[in-house]
């Protein structure tokens, strides 16, 4: 496949499904007689975080060029907000990419944790996890009360300073019920959710602690449900939620009934899937804004179980698992129109700006889902009719993280001191400045950009392990400091990267280890009904189905300058006898204007005049083109 790295011939995917876990080892043999040292780039990847560290840093920090700092954060609102991370190259602690980041090491940690033990990494990554969750744990004062952000995306990034000289506004933006935010209460539940999880033997106590603490914001992001940018206005230039908060709240369900085995987590997962979009979304993408392919991974892991089989929720869990196995098909590309595009390369491509964080996310997904496929001796089903088997999704995700430890056209590592070539000005404000405790001499705002920001030559600090933003669509890299859609290292960049690589980095060693979580302890007697024989699933076309129709014909057509242009017309129609809300449409190979759908972060949305779609209705939209018709289909909507 296009950008894979492996040995020789003997490095093919077995079909068999006796024969995939087998199949799924091999080729991680294969991946490493190419080269790469999974175990040295995991070490990497977890020492990262020490650099992004905010607050008082502990005696065992190992990133020495770092000092403490932001230790009056949340003093001016009578509120200890000291701790937690920076999201990348500023000073800003913005909470919801830090929430995905905790949410994302933990089931890292989860899945993988055996064999990070095994590499000698356990440890630091549960001081990792343990960082994000106790800041998450200080800005929870009160049940309906959630500290989101420290700084402002707006004035730091008129300065270009260490952290621990910053000059910037620290104040602090918090949610309540007057000034709801579903988005980042719910992704920090699923956050604490699932870290309690992680702490589950070693530390009890805390685990509890942080099972409470999600379960509250779980209910105080459902109760006051509202988007959380339209509370703290300042995080919209920087993460705006484009995605809506549905996802949110469904993660964080999905998350609570793996850790709590509480039953009415999985009736809202089921309950709510429909409405809340959980099978409704059909998005190849993942990562801090839209959450839906690790829902539906989540919910297609309870039905992989077994736990599902003549329960009330089966039909709806096998719908999750029909979306979870579109996006591993998407990424193989076997789902025809919504496959994602690659590079000349071989990696997966979204936008130009922080690239590699769909990589990652993406191949840590694959690789999870194909373990837990395995163990359940099943394979993803595409629309085509072909089944993607996990060995596969597991060679696919390697050949990604190869692409960004260095097998690519550059031959460039995109991980910041590891392999021979590799970036060396990173976007990131502490590397970028000479150490405070080699030089203490303090660096102003405007300073640090006249002495610092554009200075020619590698940063002084090295930024070990960040995982930068990468490439752009034609595997060019240009290895600036002001080149920060492709310099800039991000924490969830690197949470998602360290979960894979681990498990590349055990070899014929790796596979699940999240298969039996505390859920299947807790649960097991109130599901016994469930372990019952699962019936035939519908066909391949039944299940890809969906109730938004949509038809377009040629309507006219017309030569100009020797070009013949055709005009489409495609009707949108809802077969369902709910109303469709949030309808997201997704076009390729569109070469002309179109009227009648606005562009939106993830396709084409109806236009604001008409919100939604009620059963039996349709709306149409045009194009006009020189060209053979654009591929059109659903890549979302939500049914009230």
């Amino acid at each position: 496949m296009a950008g894979g790295r492996g040995g020789g011939g003997s490095c093919g995917v077995a079909g068999s499904l006796a024969l995939l876990v087998l199949a799924a080892a091999a080729q991680v043999a294969c991946a490493a007689a190419a080269g790469h040292d999974y175990g040295t780039a995991l070490s990497k990847s977890i020492l990262y975080f020490e650099a992004q560290r905010s607050g008082r840093l502990p005696g065992g920090q190992r990133v020495a060029w770092r000092a403490n700092s932001g230790l009056l954060d949340g003093k001016a609102n009578g509120v200890d907000l000291v701790g937690g991370y920076y999201d990348a190259g500023d000073n800003v602690k913005f909470g919801l990419p830090m929430a995905f980041t905790v949410t994302m090491m933990s089931w890292s940690v989860l899945e993988y944790g055996d064999q990070m033990a095994a590499a000698g990494e356990l440890g630091h990554a549960l001081e990792a996890v343990r960082w994000g969750t106790d800041y998450f744990v200080k800005a929870h004062p009160e049940a309906d009360v959630l500290y989101a952000e420290v700084g402002d995306g707006d004035s730091d990034h008129d300065c270009w300073q260490r952290p621990e000289d910053m000059t910037t506004s620290r104040q602090a933006y918090r949610l309540d019920p007057q000034h709801p935010g579903s988005e980042l209460a719910g992704e920090t539940a699923a956050a604490m959710a699932a870290a309690s999880l992680v702490f589950r033997t070693s530390d009890p106590g805390y685990a509890n602690q942080l099972l409470q603490h999600s379960k509250q914001l779980f209910d105080f992001a459902d109760k006051y449900r509202g988007r959380y940018d339209s509370s703290i206005t300042v995080a919209r230039n920087y993460y705006a939620s484009s995605s809506g908060y549905g996802d949110e709240l469904l993660w964080a369900a999905a998350w609570l009934y793996q850790t709590s085995g509480d039953r009415r987590y999985l009736d809202y997962l089921a309950n709510n899937a429909d409405a809340l979009g959980g099978t409704g979304w059909s998005i190849n993408q993942f990562g801090w804004d839209v959450k839906y392919p690790g829902v539906q991974v989540l919910a297609a892991m309870v039905l992989l179980r077994g736990k599902a089989g003549g329960g009330p929720h089966a039909d709806v869990l096998r719908r999750y698992k029909q979306k979870a196995d579109l996006f591993a098909c998407s990424c193989l590309g076997r789902a025809g129109a919504s496959n994602v595009r690659r590079t000349p390369g071989g990696m997966i491509y979204h936008q130009s700006w922080n690239n590699v964080q769909f990589v990652t996310s993406a191949s840590f997904l694959l690789a999870a889902y194909g373990d837990h496929l395995a163990a359940a001796r099943q394979a993803a089903q595409c629309p085509s009719g072909a089944a993607a088997q996990p060995a596969e999704l597991l060679a696919f995700a390697r050949s990604q993280v190869d692409y960004i430890l260095g097998s690519n056209p550059r031959a460039t590592s995109y991980m910041v001191g590891y392999g021979a070539t590799y970036p060396q000005q990173a976007h990131h404000r502490g590397a970028s400045i000479v150490s405070i405790k080699a030089d203490p001499a303090f660096v102003s705002c405007q300073g640090g950009y006249s002495s610092w920001y554009h200075r020619r030559g590698s940063n002084p600090n090295l930024l070990v392990g960040a995982t930068v933003g990468g490439p752009d669509e034609y595997d060019n890299f240009a290895d600036e400091r002001d080149n920060y859609e492709q310099t800039e290292a991000t924490t969830y960049n690197n949470a998602p990267m360290m979960g894979v690589l681990a498990r590349l980095a055990a070899g014929h060693a790796g596979g699940r280890r999240f298969g039996h979580s505390l859920a299947d302890e807790v649960s097991a007697s109130s599901l016994k009904s469930d372990n019952q024989t699962s019936r035939p699933p519908p066909s391949l076309a039944a299940e890809h189905a969906s109730p938004i129709e949509i038809e377009q014909n040629a309507t006219a057509s017309w030569t100009e300058r020797g070009k013949t242009y055709h005009r489409y017309a495609v009707t949108v129609t809802n077969r369902s006898p709910k109303t469709v809300h949030e309808l997201h449409i997704g076009i390729s190979r569109l070469y002309g204007k179109v009227w009648g759908v606005d562009k939106a972060r993830y396709g084409y949305v109806l236009p604001s005049w008409l919100p939604a779609l009620p059963a039996g209705k349709s709306a149409a939209f045009v194009y006009v083109q020189a060209a053979p018709p654009a591929d059109v289909w659903v890549t979302g909507y939500k049914l009230l």
